[in-house]
Order: structure tokens, then sequence, then C-alpha cells
């Protein structure tokens, strides 16, 4: 009985987005006035997002299919603002997702696969309203998936892999209602994994390298249970990672960059235990984030543009300390050419480090450390970006915005 009412308090707390990881940072008053911080971010592949404490949503870099939602597919160098009253924001590639304060559900960006679920395939360059009544939501490449105040799960876009769970590989263009009785959801590149309201682990559609975690290869086209006692999950691209309720972070799937953090770089098929005491966990495409109940920030995985932020260009098997106090993290998916982290610290300032070559990192520029092309690195060519984290927004007084 013990372990059911602990496993009900985390669960109650517990709501993680793939690809994006949502965590309050602390809000401070002086007798200047209201500061404002950060406290919810999402690493696209090419593009970046912020919720202050006001509400108001940022973002900038890449925005080829108009995923900023700026209204243009114009390239930002620095943070735009695009809407207010938003409590949480969800993205991986080039299509955006936001739940504003009174649940209704807010898409735009690239739509070739119906994954914004208006119903049609149409870009939209602009916030467009889809649902109401929803608590979280999750963006992946071509594939959404949101859970209603009711606990209800849905899902529409692309579902040639079954990664929305119906039983079928037909593609969707407006939201359909999957299981029920779900707190927590992240979405992969062609896969689905969440959490139900007694803990247990479900995942569906694309197995290629073991990324669902049920000892096979196997396709699923329906939601099948992996573990219990889950708090919260990340899917990555090729890879998952989950958090207990006793804090260990579990880890399977792909891991030919050494993301699953267990000193190999061979392929896991069920989950294996690579960390304790850990809070949250973000899973990108070829790296993995997480965060311990002490505040530090861990990282290994891929790091050919610095997106470990370790101050290095090398690859890491194991996790590697990155910073202190930090409340939040976010690990770019979509392509391991093109990678780049967001954290939020406990003060509710941004920091970000990898790729800047579109301006992701939201400094005002596209510089890196390096803009030499020839290196080879694992038998890609190098793009080297900022390999330590750097400041961009901070605590700055309301009046002086």
């Amino acid at each position: 009985m013990k372990r059911k009412i602990l496993l009900g308090c985390f669960l109650s707390l517990a709501v993680i987005l793939s690809a994006v990881i949502f965590f309050l940072a602390n809000e401070a008053e002086t007798c200047e006035g209201a500061y404002v911080s950060v406290t919810a971010i999402a690493a696209g592949n090419i593009s970046s997002y912020a919720i202050k404490n006001d509400g108001s949503l940022w973002s900038w870099g890449g925005n080829w299919s108009g995923q900023l939602g700026d209204g243009t597919t114009i390239e930002q160098l620095s943070p735009v603002k695009i809407m207010d009253e938003v409590a949480i924001i969800s993205v991986r590639t080039s299509t955006a997702m936001a739940v504003r304060f009174d649940g209704s559900l807010w898409a735009w960006g690239s739509n070739r696969f119906g994954q914004l679920g208006d119903g049609t395939t149409i870009s939209q360059h602009a916030p467009i309203r889809i649902m109401e009544n929803v608590k979280t939501v999750s963006a992946s490449e071509n594939h959404t998936m949101a859970i209603k105040v009711d606990g209800s799960l849905w899902g529409w876009g692309f579902n040639g892999n079954g990664q929305l769970g119906d039983g079928t590989t037909t593609d969707r263009h407006a939201p359909v209602r999957i299981m029920e009785g779900v707190v927590a959801i992240s979405s992969g590149e062609h896969h689905t994994v969440a959490i139900r309201t007694d803990g247990s682990l479900w995942a569906w559609g694309n197995n290629w390298g073991g990324r669902l975690g049920d000892g096979t290869t196997i396709r699923r086209y329906e939601p099948v249970k992996i573990m219990e006692n889950v708090i919260s999950v990340s899917a990555g691209d090729w890879h998952t990672m989950a958090v207990t309720s006793d804090g260990n972070l579990w880890a399977w799937g792909y891991n030919r960059f050494g993301q699953i953090g267990n000193d190999t770089t061979e392929n896991q098929l069920t989950p294996i235990k690579v960390m304790e005491n850990v809070i949250a966990v973000s899973a990108g495409f070829s790296h993995t984030m997480a965060i311990k109940y002490d505040g530090s920030l861990w990282a290994w995985g891929f790091n050919r543009d610095g997106e470990l932020g370790d101050g290095t260009f090398t690859p890491q098997r194991t996790p590697v300390k990155i910073l202190e106090d930090v409340s939040a993290v976010s690990a770019s998916g979509g392509s391991f050419l093109v990678s780049h982290t967001l954290a939020i610290r406990v003060d509710g300032s941004l920091w970000a480090w990898g790729d800047n070559r579109f301006g992701q990192l939201g400094n005002g520029t596209t510089t890196s450390l390096s803009d030499e092309e020839s290196l080879n690195y694992l038998g890609f060519p190098a793009h080297p970006g900022i390999n330590e984290p750097i400041k961009i927004m901070g605590n700055i007084s309301a009046s002086q915005q």
C-alpha cells in the first residue's frame, strides 16, 4: 500500500514532455519590480523556444517551415515573441505545439503528414487553434500526441510505423483517440511512449534498434507494456530514457553514439540502469541530458557540435557533469548532424550550447568556435559549434523590456 501511495504522489507531480522537459524555475521579485525568468524550454533541431514566467512564448533559429510561428519563414538570430498565456511548448523538428493557460492547443509549422491536426496538410506560419481541454502535448518529426484533462490520449499525423498506436498505418490529419488513463507522453521520431496512471510504461511504433524496449526489434501498431513504476519518460529519435519512482534512470534502443550512457555502443533491446538520483531526463537524436536531485546537469552521447557542453567535441559513452543548479533541460532531436541543448538554471536564466549555424542558440549570431568543415568525425564532416554553455536570457526586470 505504501508503495502505491508513494507512486501516486510521484505521478501527480510528473508530466514530462519528448523532445521537451518542463520544470518551473524560481521567480524572483525585488524592490525594483517583478523579474522575468524562463520557466520552460524546447530545443528543435534548428530552432529553439522558451516560455517566460509571464506566459509569453519566444522562439528563434531556423524557420524554413514557419516553425518559429512569427508568420514568416525568415531565420531569427535572437528571440522573438510569438504569443501570450502559454503553459507548455513542444517541438522536435519543424512542427511546434503549444498549450495555453485555458487548455487550448495551438500548432504551427510543417504539416506534410497532417501533424498539425487541423484536418489538412497545409503548413502554417503562425499558430492555429486545434483542440480544447489539453493537459500536455508532445510533437515529433511527423506525428503529434496529446493528453486531455480527462486522461485520454490522442494522436495524429504520420502513421507509417504505427506510431499513433491506433492499430493501423493510416495517416491521420485530425486527432484520434488512442487510450485512457495517461499522465505523460513522449514522441520519438517514429515511436511513442506513454505513462499510465498506475506508473506503467507503454510503447509502440518503429522498433529499429530496440527503441521500444520490449526485447525485440518488431514494430508495434498498438501499445505494449514495457515496465512499472515510471514517473517520467523521454523518447529520443532512436532511443528512449525513463526515470522510475526510486530515482533510477533507465535506457534502451540505438546506441552507436553512446547515447544510452552504459559505456558501450551496442544497441539495447530492454531497459538497463544508467544512473541514480535522477529527477529529469531529455533524449535528443544522439545525445542525452539528465538532471540529478542536487540540480547537477549530466550529459553523454555524440558531441560533434559541442552539444554536450563539456568544453570538448569528444563523444562520451558515460555521463559527464556539465552544470550546477539546473531546473530544466532540452536536448534537440531530428538530426545528429545538427544538435544543440538548452537549459534553465534555478535563477530562471536560460543557457545554450551546440550547433549555431541557424542561430538556434539565440545569441544574435550564427558564430561557432570554428567554421572548419574539413574535419572528419566518426565518418561525418564536422561543424564544431559552441561547446560550453552561454547565457541567453537572464533575470531581466520587466520594466526594462
